[in-house]
């Protein structure tokens, strides 16, 4: 894939996450017991990714503590979690294959475009912590031995609440479709 539809990717991945978070909720047929289920996933994945957001230090330091001392893309990790846990909460089979095609399709052409902007940035001490820890996937023993700990000021500046308000939403609608659709 070229380094140009790379970006266009980086650039609109959040658009695209919204128009499949609404064809998503048209089509889920979602029952209570799947929704808890998958309730319990993506909350793993919300975690995942509010810890995170408490060790990132966008383009000013390079984050290598708490969930990035094991995986460099902890926050994608997170929205995996996320997304699974809606895909179970579906009962849809196809809606679970588009997410994973579009998520591969989308988040691995920018999680390269992002270890290529982070080299450009953090130079030897990038290259150096990604020889280490892998992109996506986590190790199991944690890189380093420098721990900073959660900041709640970093997740409130990058507004990662928005996902949980975002999820508790996506919840409500399919608790709905549950309630008074379902029957139909």
């Amino acid at each position: 894939m070229s380094s140009k539809n790379k970006k266009f990717l980086q650039k609109y991945r959040v658009p695209f996450g919204f128009l499949f978070g609404a064809i998503f909720l048209i089509f889920a047929r979602p029952t209570l017991v799947l929704i808890i289920i998958g309730g319990i996933i993506s909350i793993f994945g919300l975690l995942i990714r509010a810890w995170s957001a408490g060790h990132i230090r966008k383009n000013e330091k390079l984050a290598i503590s708490g969930p990035y001392a094991y995986t460099r893309n902890p926050l994608y990790l997170g929205s995996l979690f996320l997304g699974l846990g809606f895909m179970v909460s579906s009962s849809v089979w196809w809606l679970g294959l588009l997410f994973v095609a579009l998520f591969l399709g989308i988040y691995f052409p920018v999680m390269s475009v992002e270890s290529d902007e982070l080299t450009s940035i953090f130079g030897s001490e990038y290259k150096e912590y990604a020889k280490k820890v892998p992109l996506f996937f986590p190790r199991l023993t944690k890189f380093g031995s420098s721990e900073n700990g959660f900041e709640l000021s970093l997740y409130l500046r990058y507004r990662e609440y928005e996902a949980t308000l975002g999820s508790i939403f996506a919840w409500s609608v399919l608790i709905v479709k549950t309630i008074f659709f379902n029957n139909l």
